[in-house]
Protein backbone atom coordinates (compact mmCIF):
# COMPACT_ATOMS: atom_id res chain seq x y z
CA UNK A 1 0.00 0.00 0.00
CA UNK A 2 2.93 2.18 0.44
CA UNK A 3 4.29 2.33 -2.83
CA UNK A 4 0.86 2.88 -4.10
CA UNK A 5 0.29 6.16 -1.79
CA UNK A 6 3.99 7.11 -3.36
CA UNK A 7 3.12 6.48 -6.58
CA UNK A 8 -0.37 8.56 -6.42
CA UNK A 9 1.39 11.28 -4.78
CA UNK A 10 4.14 11.27 -7.37
CA UNK A 11 1.99 11.34 -9.87
CA UNK A 12 -0.06 14.11 -8.38
CA UNK A 13 3.09 15.90 -8.08
CA UNK A 14 4.02 15.52 -11.63
CA UNK A 15 0.64 17.17 -13.02
CA UNK A 16 0.16 19.83 -10.05
CA UNK A 17 4.07 20.96 -9.54
CA UNK A 18 4.69 21.45 -12.97
CA UNK A 19 2.07 21.55 -15.34
CA UNK A 20 0.74 25.25 -15.28
CA UNK A 21 3.72 26.49 -13.34
CA UNK A 22 6.70 28.92 -13.42
CA UNK A 23 8.81 25.53 -13.92
CA UNK A 24 6.49 24.28 -17.26
CA UNK A 25 7.72 27.90 -18.63
CA UNK A 26 11.71 26.70 -17.83
CA UNK A 27 10.98 23.51 -18.91
CA UNK A 28 9.48 24.58 -22.40
CA UNK A 29 12.20 27.27 -22.61
CA UNK A 30 14.88 24.81 -22.08
CA UNK A 31 13.01 22.09 -24.41
CA UNK A 32 10.81 23.55 -25.97
CA UNK A 33 6.53 23.30 -26.73
CA UNK A 34 6.94 20.14 -28.54
CA UNK A 35 9.85 18.55 -26.64
CA UNK A 36 8.17 19.52 -23.41
CA UNK A 37 4.99 17.75 -24.43
CA UNK A 38 6.37 14.85 -25.44
CA UNK A 39 8.60 14.71 -22.59
CA UNK A 40 5.69 15.42 -19.55
CA UNK A 41 3.40 12.64 -21.92
CA UNK A 42 6.16 9.99 -21.32
CA UNK A 43 6.59 10.89 -17.80
CA UNK A 44 3.02 10.84 -17.33
CA UNK A 45 2.78 7.42 -18.85
CA UNK A 46 5.53 5.88 -16.82
CA UNK A 47 3.22 7.20 -13.97
CA UNK A 48 0.06 5.39 -14.52
CA UNK A 49 2.21 2.16 -15.01
CA UNK A 50 3.66 3.08 -11.88
CA UNK A 51 -0.03 3.30 -10.64
CA UNK A 52 -1.30 0.26 -12.01
CA UNK A 53 1.39 -1.77 -11.07
CA UNK A 54 1.53 -0.42 -7.24
CA UNK A 55 -2.25 -0.75 -7.40
CA UNK A 56 -2.26 -4.45 -8.27
CA UNK A 57 0.55 -5.19 -5.26
CA UNK A 58 -1.80 -3.47 -2.77
CA UNK A 59 -4.01 -6.17 -2.74
CA UNK A 60 -7.91 -5.94 -1.69
CA UNK A 61 -8.32 -4.52 1.97
CA UNK A 62 -11.31 -4.15 2.41
CA UNK A 63 -13.46 -0.93 3.50
CA UNK A 64 -16.84 -0.86 2.71
CA UNK A 65 -16.87 -4.17 0.34
CA UNK A 66 -17.84 -4.18 -3.02
CA UNK A 67 -21.67 -2.98 -3.53
CA UNK A 68 -23.26 -5.68 -5.12
CA UNK A 69 -26.65 -3.70 -4.87
CA UNK A 70 -24.94 -0.50 -6.74
CA UNK A 71 -23.63 -2.57 -9.66
CA UNK A 72 -26.79 -1.34 -12.14
CA UNK A 73 -26.10 1.96 -10.97
CA UNK A 74 -22.86 1.78 -11.70
CA UNK A 75 -23.86 0.10 -15.22
CA UNK A 76 -25.73 3.53 -16.05
CA UNK A 77 -22.89 5.58 -14.66
CA UNK A 78 -20.33 4.47 -17.04
CA UNK A 79 -21.98 4.46 -20.14
CA UNK A 80 -22.55 8.01 -19.17
CA UNK A 81 -18.81 8.14 -18.83
CA UNK A 82 -18.26 6.77 -22.08
CA UNK A 83 -20.52 9.18 -23.91
CA UNK A 84 -18.96 12.21 -21.55
CA UNK A 85 -15.53 10.43 -23.10
CA UNK A 86 -15.84 9.76 -26.57
CA UNK A 87 -17.74 12.95 -27.42
CA UNK A 88 -15.32 14.51 -25.82
CA UNK A 89 -12.02 13.14 -28.01
CA UNK A 90 -14.08 13.66 -31.20
CA UNK A 91 -15.75 17.12 -30.77
CA UNK A 92 -13.09 20.04 -31.29
CA UNK A 93 -12.37 21.65 -28.08
CA UNK A 94 -10.03 24.84 -27.05
CA UNK A 95 -9.24 23.25 -24.01
CA UNK A 96 -8.07 20.07 -25.45
CA UNK A 97 -4.14 20.06 -25.98
CA UNK A 98 -3.83 21.95 -29.42
CA UNK A 99 -7.04 23.30 -29.44
CA UNK A 100 -6.21 26.76 -28.69
CA UNK A 101 -6.91 28.09 -31.82
CA UNK A 102 -10.48 27.42 -32.22
CA UNK A 103 -10.85 30.43 -29.53
CA UNK A 104 -10.45 32.20 -32.55
CA UNK A 105 -12.83 30.96 -34.40
CA UNK A 106 -16.77 32.85 -34.70
CA UNK A 107 -18.68 29.08 -33.28
CA UNK A 108 -16.05 27.09 -30.64
CA UNK A 109 -18.45 25.91 -28.82
CA UNK A 110 -20.77 23.04 -30.76
CA UNK A 111 -22.23 19.55 -29.69
CA UNK A 112 -21.23 18.50 -25.99
CA UNK A 113 -19.70 21.57 -25.58
CA UNK A 114 -22.51 23.28 -24.67
CA UNK A 115 -22.83 20.88 -21.96
CA UNK A 116 -19.51 21.28 -20.11
CA UNK A 117 -16.04 22.94 -21.81
CA UNK A 118 -14.47 19.81 -20.44
CA UNK A 119 -16.40 16.38 -21.38
CA UNK A 120 -13.02 13.99 -21.89
CA UNK A 121 -12.08 15.04 -18.39
CA UNK A 122 -16.03 14.28 -16.81
CA UNK A 123 -16.35 11.08 -18.73
CA UNK A 124 -12.94 10.33 -16.49
CA UNK A 125 -14.31 11.69 -13.23
CA UNK A 126 -17.54 9.67 -13.48
CA UNK A 127 -15.35 6.57 -14.45
CA UNK A 128 -13.15 6.93 -11.27
CA UNK A 129 -16.23 7.84 -8.94
CA UNK A 130 -17.94 5.03 -9.98
CA UNK A 131 -15.20 2.94 -9.40
CA UNK A 132 -13.92 4.11 -6.21
CA UNK A 133 -18.04 3.22 -5.26
CA UNK A 134 -18.00 -0.58 -6.44
CA UNK A 135 -14.93 -1.49 -5.67
CA UNK A 136 -15.20 -0.75 -1.87
CA UNK A 137 -11.31 -1.27 -0.97
CA UNK A 138 -8.61 1.18 0.18
CA UNK A 139 -6.35 0.32 -3.10
CA UNK A 140 -9.06 1.67 -4.98
CA UNK A 141 -9.94 4.27 -2.40
CA UNK A 142 -6.34 5.66 -2.85
CA UNK A 143 -6.14 5.21 -6.77
CA UNK A 144 -9.14 6.47 -8.16
CA UNK A 145 -9.72 8.86 -5.49
CA UNK A 146 -6.23 10.72 -6.73
CA UNK A 147 -7.45 10.51 -10.31
CA UNK A 148 -10.95 11.80 -9.55
CA UNK A 149 -8.45 15.30 -7.47
CA UNK A 150 -6.64 15.01 -10.65
CA UNK A 151 -9.00 15.15 -12.91
CA UNK A 152 -11.25 17.83 -11.08
CA UNK A 153 -7.83 20.25 -10.40
CA UNK A 154 -6.99 19.70 -13.79
CA UNK A 155 -10.95 21.47 -14.72
CA UNK A 156 -9.32 24.20 -12.88
CA UNK A 157 -6.05 24.50 -13.90
CA UNK A 158 -6.56 24.46 -17.91
CA UNK A 159 -9.29 27.04 -17.15
CA UNK A 160 -6.73 29.52 -15.84
CA UNK A 161 -4.06 28.87 -18.33
CA UNK A 162 -6.55 29.65 -20.97
CA UNK A 163 -7.75 32.68 -19.44
CA UNK A 164 -4.28 33.65 -19.11
CA UNK A 165 -2.53 33.28 -22.11
CA UNK A 166 -5.97 33.63 -24.19
CA UNK A 167 -7.77 36.65 -22.30
CA UNK A 168 -10.69 38.07 -24.38
CA UNK A 169 -10.97 35.16 -26.72
CA UNK A 170 -11.06 32.71 -23.51
CA UNK A 171 -13.68 35.23 -21.80
CA UNK A 172 -16.40 35.01 -24.41
CA UNK A 173 -16.06 31.02 -24.81
CA UNK A 174 -16.26 30.46 -20.90
CA UNK A 175 -19.07 33.40 -21.33
CA UNK A 176 -21.32 30.05 -23.23
CA UNK A 177 -20.06 27.01 -21.30
CA UNK A 178 -19.40 25.63 -18.33
CA UNK A 179 -17.67 23.43 -16.03
CA UNK A 180 -19.89 21.87 -14.33
CA UNK A 181 -22.25 20.18 -17.16
CA UNK A 182 -25.29 21.88 -18.31
CA UNK A 183 -24.77 24.80 -15.67
CA UNK A 184 -24.69 27.16 -18.90
CA UNK A 185 -27.60 25.67 -20.51
CA UNK A 186 -29.63 25.65 -16.53
CA UNK A 187 -28.52 29.42 -16.93
CA UNK A 188 -29.63 30.27 -19.96
CA UNK A 189 -26.13 31.06 -21.32
CA UNK A 190 -26.47 27.98 -24.11
CA UNK A 191 -28.98 25.47 -25.22
CA UNK A 192 -28.25 22.09 -26.42
CA UNK A 193 -28.36 21.38 -30.24
CA UNK A 194 -29.16 17.75 -31.01
CA UNK A 195 -28.19 17.95 -34.62
CA UNK A 196 -24.48 18.96 -33.91
CA UNK A 197 -24.12 15.13 -32.00
CA UNK A 198 -23.19 12.98 -35.29
CA UNK A 199 -24.34 9.78 -35.40
CA UNK A 200 -21.10 7.95 -35.36
CA UNK A 201 -19.68 9.43 -31.90
CA UNK A 202 -22.81 8.27 -30.14
CA UNK A 203 -22.39 4.75 -32.60
CA UNK A 204 -18.52 5.01 -31.39
CA UNK A 205 -19.33 5.21 -27.61
CA UNK A 206 -21.82 2.51 -27.53
CA UNK A 207 -19.37 -0.03 -29.12
CA UNK A 208 -16.86 1.15 -27.02
CA UNK A 209 -19.30 0.79 -23.58
CA UNK A 210 -20.18 -2.69 -24.82
CA UNK A 211 -16.76 -3.96 -25.63
CA UNK A 212 -16.08 -2.80 -22.10
CA UNK A 213 -18.87 -4.55 -20.11
CA UNK A 214 -18.16 -7.58 -22.15
CA UNK A 215 -14.51 -7.84 -21.32
CA UNK A 216 -14.49 -6.91 -18.20
CA UNK A 217 -14.32 -9.63 -16.16
CA UNK A 218 -11.63 -11.51 -18.31
CA UNK A 219 -9.52 -8.31 -18.51
CA UNK A 220 -10.47 -7.21 -14.90
CA UNK A 221 -11.28 -10.64 -12.61
CA UNK A 222 -14.49 -8.55 -11.91
CA UNK A 223 -18.36 -8.69 -14.06
CA UNK A 224 -19.48 -5.10 -13.78
CA UNK A 225 -23.02 -6.74 -13.99
CA UNK A 226 -23.20 -9.97 -11.54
Amino acid sequence: MKQLILASLVFLGLHFGVAGTALRARCVETLGERGYRIAFSMLSLLGLFWLAHAYRAAGYVETWGQLTWFKPFAAVLMLAAFLFAVLGLTTPNPTAVGGEKLLATDAPVIGVMRITRHPFLWGLAIWAVTHLLANGDTGSLILFGSLLVLVLGGMRSIDAKRRTNYGEHWERFAAVTSIVPFMAIRAGRNKLAWKEFKWWQLAAALVAYAAVMHFHQTLFGVSPLV
